[in-house]
């Protein structure tokens, strides 16, 4: 979203994907310096967002505007941070005590940080109410140990975009719906066309959609007690349909070293006939790529036996250490209230998380020439119904993720058997 894919990649990351870093100048003196009280009684509260600058800077300013005017008591100072940078500058910031007051992060990341007590715990902060307007599952995902850390903003749902020209090529009439499928049109693809069906990455740092493909296929990752449950005949199916792939050619080789990004360079040159993504790249592959948006379609993401979604997720955060945590949650709930949120997600192109801004027509209703973007976001808007976060909320879910691939990429280049790299990644997740 907004890269989201990127977001993915903790998340991306996700997204879409993508990410290096930016090193320590946020530790003392230039960071969070409006984070006080003052004289007056003004609470100065800092909000940071991901790289929502320049495209969204006349909606953030007159949001900010707008809460300034309902709350005259509280001045806001928005820092928009590089995607690339958000992690090292918020651990930084977290570390020194001198935190902003409001943060847009993802809960993959957030909960890494969570683990450490970094944030309020909005379950004292949060009125009943409030909390009852936002997707029962959309707000879990922003929970650690049964308390809340986060308030969920915009989310984006994965969607399958695919080159129509391609597939009649294949003579494949319509695009697979299961990974079962997939597997047999990635063959035909490759038989009748010589291209690969489409690319996704083992990289461990990089996207999670493998890691999910596992629960969409009926494993489950971890226990109730956080040890790895994925040593079963459901994982060893997941890791077996993923080396089968790979020796069978069916999955290009730089899936061991290229980022989701290389998923999105390969379709836009129309060298796959797939891409898993949100619908806001449509328009980037527009841009870069008139030729195959021109063919572009969309179809409901992937899914397997368990016909599980997965939704990718913004939300906000509020340190633990700020100085002003009344006026830091009201701006949080400010920003994803159920107008600001139907508002922000016209102009991304995202999902909002409240009910009553995903019941709006906008995300029902399309003309009969509707372009692909459109019939995009009602399809995202559908998969809400079945979408989930698919990976648990854990501190340390990147080291899962690591433990999975790695073994997984042993696996394909035959270093190991399933069996070996299954229960290899077993051990090395329960041994950390």
């Amino acid at each position: 979203m907004i890269q989201l894919q990127k977001f993915q990649k903790f998340i991306a990351c996700a997204m879409l994907g993508l990410i290096t870093s930016w090193m320590v100048s946020c530790s003392t003196g230039n960071v969070n310096t409006n984070t006080q009280q003052t004289a007056s009684g003004t609470a100065n509260i800092e909000f940071w967002t991901m790289q929502l600058q320049p495209q969204f800077t006349n909606y953030f300013q007159s949001l900010i505007a707008n809460f300034e005017t309902q709350n005259p008591g509280i001045k806001v100072n928005w820092v928009d941070v590089p995607w690339a940078a958000m992690e090292n500058k918020i651990l930084t910031a977290v570390s020194a005590k001198t935190p902003p007051d409001v943060v847009n992060l993802n809960p993959d990341f957030a909960s890494q940080l969570a683990g450490r007590n970094a944030w309020l715990d909005l379950d004292t902060k949060v009125p009943q109410e409030a909390r009852s307007s936002y997707l029962p599952n959309i707000w879990k995902a922003s929970t650690l140990n049964g308390k809340s850390f986060g308030v969920p903003w915009y989310l984006t749902t994965r969607l399958t975009i695919y080159n129509t020209d391609l597939l009649k090529q294949a003579g494949i009439s319509k695009p697979p719906a299961t990974y079962a499928e997939l597997a047999q049109a990635a063959q035909q693809i490759k038989d009748k066309t010589g291209k690969y069906a489409f690319f996704v990455t083992f990289v461990p740092q990089d996207s999670g959609e493998v890691l999910q493909s596992f629960v969409q296929m009926g494993a489950t990752l971890v226990d109730t007690e956080g040890k790895a449950a994925f040593n079963s005949p459901q994982g060893k199916a997941a890791f077996q349909y993923w080396v089968d792939l790979y020796k069978k050619g069916l999955l290009p080789k730089e899936a061991l070293t290229q980022g989701h990004r290389h998923a999105i360079d390969l379709y836009q040159s129309g060298e796959t006939a797939f891409l898993a993504s949100g619908p806001e790249f449509l328009k980037t592959i527009t841009t870069n790529a008139p030729k195959v948006a021109q063919a572009s379609a969309i179809a409901p993401q992937l899914t397997g036996d368990t016909g599980k979604k997965n939704v990718a997720v913004m939300n906000i955060v509020v340190p633990r250490d700020t100085k002003q945590p009344d006026a830091a949650v009201k701006f949080a709930l400010f920003v994803t209230n159920d107008e600001n949120q139907l508002a922000f997600a016209k102009a991304a192109n995202v999902l909002p998380s409240t009910t009553k801004a995903l019941a709006d027509s906008y995300f029902k209703d399309i003309p009969a020439d509707a372009s692909t973007v459109e019939k995009a976001r009602v399809v995202s808007a559908q998969q809400l119904q079945q979408a989930e976060i698919l990976t648990p909320a854990l501190k340390d879910i990147k080291k899962l993720q690591k433990a999975i691939y790695d073994n997984l990429q042993a696996a394909m280049l035959g270093e190991k058997t399933v069996d070996k790299a299954v229960e290899d990644a077993a051990q090395e997740w329960n041994s950390r």
